[in-house]
C-alpha cells in the first residue's frame, strides 16, 4: 500500500509492489485490456464484499482463485441504515480479541460523496501515492459516513485508483472481499468503497502514527524504543496470524514496513490485501500462481517457483523483524557492496552475541536487553529458514514474541545513549520504480 496517514508524506515514492517476473506482467495486462467492468449502480447504500464481486465482470490471476472464489459466499447488508448501525458499534464495543468473519456490510459511497469528504481530492490532502494511485485524508460523519466538514466527524483515508490501471482494479477487488469480510484488531478496517464512471475508491479508518515504514526509515524520524518495536511486531504477528487461522486460511503475501499501520498507541495494523489469496485447500501445500511482491522480502521458494505457502508469509515477518532490530532497510543499492540485501549480509551476524550487538540499530542507544535482543535473532533465523517446512507458524512466532517481550531492559546494560542513526538509513533507495519496475520500492500507507 504505501503511506497512509499521521504524518504528511514529503517524499511520494512508487508503488512497491511488482511483478517479479516483467514478462508475466506485460502478458497479464495485455489480456486484462479487454476485460468490461460497468459500472452497476451509483446510489449510496450498503452492500457485501461477496455482492461486489458478482457484479464486476473480472478474471483471477489463476484458475485457483476461480475454484476459492465459488467457496466464499458471505450474505450481505442491504441499506445505508445497516452500514451506520455496524459503523456505530464498532465505535463503541471493545476490540475483538481474536478477530473474526463477520457478515459484509460496506458503505457504498457516491463519488461525490467522496469528493466532499475530501474537498474534490485537493493536493494539500494528499497521504501517499503509488501504483494504484493516489491516498487522500478525508472527513465523514462518525455514524452516517456522510462527508463533513474539515475537522467535523472522523479522518478517513480515501484510496482512489489510477483508471488506466488493471492490475489496480483487481487489487481493489481482493481488498473489498477479503478486508469487508474480517474483522480484527490488527487489520487496518475498510469502511466502504465507490465504483463509478470508471473510478474505483476504497475508504478506510485513518491510521494516526502512519506506516512503520516512515518511523524506521524518515529523514529526522524520532527512534522507537526497543518495547515499542516489539509491540509492533507482536500486533503484526497477531493480525497474520490470524489470516493464516481464519477458516478458509488467507495469505497475505505482501508483508512489509510500508504496509503496516499504526495508530495513535502505536498499535500495528496489516493494510494493502491487495495480493492476498486464499490459502491452500483440499490438503494441498501451497497455490500456484503468478510471481508478485517486494523484492527483498519475497520468499526464495515462491520467486523460484511461484509456490506459494502460508509459511511464505513468514519469511517476509522475518525480513521486517530484522529490519525493526537493525534499523536497515530489507534493500537499498546506497549501502556498501555486499550490504545490499539485508537478510544476506546480516544473516552471518545474528548467531554471536558480538557481531549481533554491532548491527543493532544505534538508534536503541544500546537500551535494549541483550537477552531479548538475541532471542529476536534465533526467531529471525528460524523465520528465514530456506524451506518452509522448517519456518515456525506465526502461532510461534507470536508466542514467542510475546515470551520475549517479558524480558527488560536491565540499567546495567545500557550504554551511553547515541540516538545517531545509521547513515544509511537516510538515503531512499534508487531502485523506486513506477509499478511493475524492477527492484524494491517502498511508500507510504495504502499505497496502491
Amino acid at each position: 500500500m504505501g503511506n497512509c496517514f499521521g504524518t504528511p508524506v514529503t517524499n511520494h515514492t512508487p508503488g512497491t509492489t511488482k511483478y517479479i517476473n516483467q514478462e508475466a506482467s506485460k502478458n497479464d495486462d495485455h489480456q486484462n485490456n479487454g476485460q468490461n467492468y460497468n459500472n452497476t449502480e451509483n446510489r449510496s447504500g450498503s452492500k457485501g464484499a461477496d455482492a461486489v464481486e458478482a457484479e464486476i465482470v473480472g478474471s483471477t490471476d489463476d484458475q485457483n482463485d476461480k475454484t476459492n472464489n465459488e467457496a466464499n459466499n458471505y450474505s450481505s447488508g442491504s441499506t445505508s441504515a445497516s452500514a451506520s448501525a455496524s459503523a456505530s458499534a464498532s465505535a463503541s464495543s471493545p476490540p475483538i480479541p481474536n478477530g473474526k468473519v463477520i457478515t459484509p456490510s460496506l458503505k457504498l459511497f457516491t463519488l461525490a460523496e467522496l469528493k466532499r469528504a475530501t474537498r474534490d481530492f485537493r493536493p494539500d490532502t494528499v497521504l501517499g501515492e503509488g501504483g494504484f494511485g493516489r491516498v487522500f485524508k478525508g472527513w465523514v460523519d462518525e455514524k452516517t459516513y456522510a462527508p463533513s466538514r474539515v475537522g467535523v466527524g472522523i479522518a478517513v483515508a480515501v484510496k482512489k485508483s489510477n483508471p488506466d490501471s488493471s492490475q489496480g482494479l483487481k487489487e481493489w477487488q481482493a481488498e473489498v472481499k477479503f478486508l469487508g469480510k474480517f474483522s480484527h484488531p490488527n487489520l487496518v478496517k475498510l469502511l466502504g468503497y465507490c465504483w463509478e464512471d470508471n473510478q474505483f475508491l476504497l475508504v478506510y479508518e485513518y491510521m494516526q502514527k502512519g506506516s512503520l515504514e516512515n518511523h524506521l526509515f524518515r529523514k529526522g524520524a524520532e527512534p522507537l524504543s526497543w518495547s515499542t518495536r516489539l509491540k509492533i511486531a507482536i500486533g503484526a504477528a497477531r493480525g497474520l496470524s490470524f489470516l493464516h487461522n481464519s477458516e478458509k486460511s488467507v495469505i497475505y503475501r505482501d508483508f512489509k514496513t510500508s504496509n503496516i499501520l499504526l495508530d495513535a498507541a502505536y498499535n500495528a495494523k496489516l493494510s494493502d490485501f491487495g495480493l492476498a489469496k486464499l490459502g491452500p485447500v483440499n490438503g494441498n501445500s501451497h497455490v500456484t500462481t503468478r510471481i508478485m511482491g517486494t523484492y527483498g522480502y519475497a520468499a526464495p521458494e515462491y520467486v523460484a517457483t511461484g509456490h506459494l505457502y502460508l509459511k511464505s508469509d513468514v519469511f517476509g515477518f522475518g525480513v521486517v523483524l530484522l529490519e525493526l532490530l537493525t534499523g536497515l532497510r530489507a534493500l537499498d543499492t546506497n549501502r556498501p557492496s555486499g550490504e545490499h540485501v539485508l537478510v544476506d549480509w546480516a544473516r552471518p551476524s545474528l548467531t554471536e552475541k558480538k557481531k549481533l550487538t554491532r548491527i543493532v540499530d544505534k538508534g536503541l542507544g544500546g537500551e535494549y536487553p541483550i537477552k531479548g535482543a538475541m532471542q529476536v535473532a534465533d526467531l529471525i533465523l528460524k523465520c528465514l529458514e530456506s524451506d518452509p517446512k522448517s519456518r515456525p507458524s506465526m502461532e510461534v512466532v507470536l508466542e514467542t514474541l510475546e515470551k520475549i517481550n517479558t524480558i527488560k531492559v536491565n540499567i546495567k546494560e545500557k550504554k551511553p545513549s547515541n540516538n545517531k542513526r545509521h547513515e544509511d538509513q537516510h538515503h531512499r533507495s534508487p531502485i523506486r520504480h513506477r509499478h511493475g519496475g524492477n527492484g524494491s520500492a517502498t511508500t507510504s500507507a495504502y499505497r496502491r
